[in-house]
């Protein structure tokens, strides 16, 4: 049983972020991202949330947005969820989304060579 909070949790997190990032924050930087996951410790003080941007804006400069903009996140969060603790968020790039990007663009020239 223990096992599930962590992940209900993470569920959780990774909603809320998603609304207040979509709706609270007003940095135009923080437009086109994907939050791919969330991993949240077992005893639920740190939450790891993987988030990939999309478009060709300078990343560093949206990570350092987003790294301002933690507290408030954080704030809101904790006036979102009820629990006992609220885990200290972290930001970490998720090179997914680019990998899948570069997949699919191989495909397409091994397609365009094929015909």
């Amino acid at each position: 049983m223990k096992e599930q909070r962590p992940l209900r949790v993470a569920e959780l997190i990774k909603r809320e972020v998603s609304r207040i990032l979509l709706s609270e924050v007003e940095d135009p930087r923080l437009r086109g991202f994907t939050i791919t996951r969330v991993e949240v410790s077992p005893d639920l003080k740190q939450a790891k949330i993987f988030v990939g941007f999309l478009g060709e804006a300078e990343e560093g400069e949206k990570y350092e947005a987003l790294k301002r903009a933690t507290k408030f996140i954080r704030g809101v969060l904790a006036s979102r969820i009820r629990i006992k603790f609220m885990p200290e968020i972290v930001f970490v790039a998720d090179p997914t989304l680019e990998k899948a990007f570069q997949v699919v663009e191989l495909l397409n020239r091994l397609e365009q060579e094929n015909q």
